[in-house]
């Protein structure tokens, strides 16, 4: 027995590298890969792997762990910044899309709990897919982008109620006192965790952190989110709900970017053995079968749900080309409407049979959904015969668009490694900022870590001025060209004769032409290098601090140049 199970995640293993090595090469999304292994290995094709109870269970697993990750995104600050698009349309289209699919499958005979669990599952879409194709496009900033983003998270958000509504449902005909007391009881847990994260775990982690040992770190996030997640399960709710409160406890703490980095191995891995599960009970024999329900679901995913987002958003008082823009592009189904369906059937809310043409019809437009995000703008300039703007075209309105609320922030012009870390110190700080790159990379990287930085060329006075530094409360410049770093001194002189300069040098060879031309304080890398190591050394031979410091301040006033005489 135990070495049939070895055999099986040997065959597991080597079939999933060989897929995602492919579906890599191809550009499509690891679930599609993880999907069609569990299809090949599955019973119902090669039957190399049966299932059982242990890969179900590891499969719940993987799920908690992305509600976990998903609950570590979770940002007050970026709900705050889009909460028209999020409360707003996102609540919009969530209602709109269950309701419509929950009539349909109900229509079809599933009953009124399974009904509403797959109207829910096909209201939601794929924010991996969506989100790395529109940054991989440079449209993530654009109006449709933002749009699509603000809805994504709603969805991503409504996905916990239907979660937790799962075993709630299961148990028969519940009654309105029973399904009152469970919310009340998710409320309830919901203010103890946030009451008991801010008071208990923040110290914890201090002390955690202090130990500097990496496998305690990692011990005490698996046993933080899966305590969460077996107490929301003992209480009636789902195992998600947990991993999902247990993320948005530690959401906001400084430990926030460390703990998704220990977590992400768990995830991948337990996730991907989540879709293998799913692929494996998609049963190909019965596909000749269903064939004709498949297409009709898949249009009414692709079709229907992009209308219905469409028409939403243009009674919202939006433009007719950034609604069907924003309606393509979410014209999907995605990775948590496929675990809400695997967690019905496993729950018994639907039938294995009745959730194939809808899991194959889901899988399907994931399928279909990077070439239809690819084409969003020459779709939407041919059916309204206008000129769409592509991604580039217009940068600074894209920039000024996504930052018109932005007020007494810094904008950092270059996000390399030393504009991160002046980001992340500002952050901590609570101070916004606005990053400006001409690295799309680097762009890309800030934007999955979910960071205002766009791509625009800071020497520039326009591309400054959408960046808002005439509300901005300081200009820091961050790049390694001196003859770069000097025009957008001068761009930024332009926009604002008071605003405060920092900039950054190599040496201190430009240190008088940058204070000449308007900086306020110039950072020559190679001198703070130097003077960090004399403080060190100073402090370690027994020095008093305070004499230390006194001797730095007077070392650095001695080597900054005497002000010209007026």
């Amino acid at each position: 027995m135990e070495h049939d199970l070895l055999k099986e995640v040997l065959i597991l293993l080597a079939i999933s590298v060989l897929a995602i090595a492919l579906f890599r090469r191809l550009r499509a999304p690891p679930i599609i890969s993880y999907l069609i292994v569990g299809v090949i290995t599955g019973p119902h094709a090669l039957g190399w792997i049966g299932e059982s109870d242990t890969t179900r269970l590891l499969g719940e697993i993987g799920v908690v762990f992305l509600l976990f990750t998903l609950g570590l995104d979770f940002s007050i600050s970026q709900f705050r910044a889009m909460r028209k698009a999020l409360l707003g349309m996102g609540s919009a289209q969530v209602v709109a899309g269950t309701l419509s699919g929950g009539i349909i499958a109900w229509s079809l005979g599933i009953s009124w709990q399974g009904a509403l669990i797959v109207g829910g599952a096909l209201a939601l879409s794929s924010t991996a897919i969506v989100v790395k194709q529109l940054t991989d496009q440079l449209e993530l900033q654009t109006e449709h982008g933002r749009l699509a983003l603000g809805i994504l998270l709603f969805q991503d958000l409504a996905a916990v109620p239907f979660l937790a509504l799962i075993p709630i449902l299961a148990r028969g005909d519940p009654s309105g006192w029973l399904l009152v007391t469970t919310l009340l009881a998710g409320v309830l847990v919901l203010a103890v965790v946030l009451v008991f994260g801010r008071r208990v775990l923040r110290p914890v982690f201090h002390e955690v952190a202090a130990s500097r040992s990496a496998e305690l770190f990692t011990l005490a996030v698996l046993l933080i989110s899966l305590a969460a997640a077996w107490i929301t399960h003992e209480l009636g709710l789902s195992l998600a709900l947990g991993a999902f409160l247990a993320g948005m406890m530690l959401s906001e703490t400084e430990y926030r970017h460390q703990i998704e980095t220990e977590i992400r191995p768990f995830r991948d891995v337990l996730l991907g053995l989540f879709f293998i599960t799913v692929g494996m009970q998609l049963d190909l024999s019965k596909l000749p079968g269903i064939w004709p329900w498949v297409l009709l679901l898949l249009a009414g995913v692709v079709i229907g749900k992009g209308f219905v987002i469409y028409l939403l958003l243009r009674l919202a008082d939006y433009g007719a080309v950034s609604a069907l823009r924003t309606g393509q592009v979410l014209a999907q189904g995605g990775e948590f409407g496929i675990a809400l369906l695997v967690l019905a059937v496993i729950s018994g809310l639907i039938t294995g049979g009745d959730s194939q043409p809808i899991l194959v019809a889901v899988i399907l437009s994931m399928m279909l959904s990077p070439v239809l995000i690819s084409f969003n703008g020459p779709v939407a300039a041919a059916v309204f015969r206008r000129k769409t703007v592509r991604a580039g075209e217009d940068i600074p309105a894209q920039i000024e668009q996504a930052t018109r609320d932005t007020r007494d922030h810094v904008v950092i012009c270059g996000f390399g490694r030393v504009g991160r870390t002046i980001a992340e110190s500002l952050y901590e700080q609570g101070i916004g900022f606005v990053g400006l790159d001409t690295n799309p990379e680097i762009v890309k990287a800030g934007w999955r870590e979910g960071e205002p930085v766009f791509f625009g060329d800071a020497t520039h006075h326009r591309i400054l001025e959408a960046a808002g530094v005439k509300h901005a409360r300081a200009v820091v410049i961050c790049v390694d060209n001196m003859n770069v770093a000097l025009k957008i001194l001068h761009a930024s002189r332009q926009g604002s004769k008071t605003i405060p300069v920092l900039m950054r040098a190599r040496d201190e060879s430009s240190l008088d032409m940058f204070l000449d031309a308007g900086a306020d304080e110039v950072i020559p890398e190679t001198l703070e290098a130097g003077i960090t190591m004399v403080t060190q050394l100073l402090l370690l031979l027994g020095r008093p601090p305070e004499e230390v410091y006194a001797h730095v301040k007077s070392f650095r006033e001695r080597r900054r140049p005497n002000p010209a005489p007026e």
